[in-house]
């Protein structure tokens, strides 16, 4: 996967940004020989920000695009982006269960207008920045953040300080009676009385059964303890 950069001086700073710490922060650090694959899984997850995805997902697209690589080499390098804090590795967690899930986590890279302008698309891909955004401002706050399993559903983030918890689902519109009913159908196996929220783009409230909907400006502009 070749990056391909944007042009104007916003963009070349973040480009510069970008070549300073695959350079001092991952390559040389790690004594990384391979830069085009660093790149090349450096792309992959910035193209699946927001979606699960496991090493053999990766391994997988690295051998159609002919290269090569075991599962343990392409976890490395990842765990070399997120050491360096290119990006934030959630785990997933089995809410009924109640223990982690050691596969298939979600990578959240560090800034958003990085992404544009090392991958582009963030225009394209509003759902996926919405779920950048809302991740960062709960580490921001000091929250522990995983991703809830619950049977076949799956909640965005689950975020935990203290004695403190709450549920966040976050989609880009509300835009159909059944998208409504997909976003709010997650929270039905979750029996706890914790704060859940739906987040959007939407202006109307969807609020309903004693879940909050927000648009993401207004939650963002929430108190700082959900």
């Amino acid at each position: 996967m070749n990056l391909h950069f944007q042009e104007g001086p916003s963009r070349q700073y973040l480009q510069d940004m970008y070549n300073s710490v695959i350079l001092k922060d991952i390559v040389q650090r790690n004594n990384l020989r391979d830069v085009d694959l660093l790149e090349r899984i450096i792309g992959y997850a910035l193209n699946s920000i927001g979606h699960v995805f496991s090493a053999s997902n990766i391994t997988k697209y690295l051998k159609s695009e002919h290269r090569k690589v075991s599962n343990d080499t392409v976890l490395n390098y990842l765990n070399a982006c997120t050491t360096a804090y290119l990006f934030y590795k959630i785990p997933r967690q089995d809410l009924l269960g109640k223990k982690l899930l050691s596969i298939n986590e979600k990578y959240y890279v560090v800034d958003h207008g990085l992404r544009e302008a090392v991958y582009g698309h963030n225009a394209r891909d509003i759902d996926q920045i919405l779920e950048n955004i809302v991740c960062l401002e709960l580490l921001r706050r000091g929250y522990t953040v995983t991703i809830g399993k619950t049977g076949n559903f799956e909640v965005d983030f689950i975020a935990e300080k203290g004695n403190k918890k709450c549920y966040i689902q976050v989609t880009y519109l509300l835009a159909s009676p059944e998208t409504v009913e997909r976003e709010f159908r997650v929270y039905k196996d979750i029996k706890d009385n914790y704060p859940k929220y739906v987040v959007s783009m939407d202006e109307l409230d969807f609020s309903h059964d004693g879940i909050q909907h927000y648009n993401i400006r207004k939650f963002l502009q929430l108190p700082h303890d959900y």
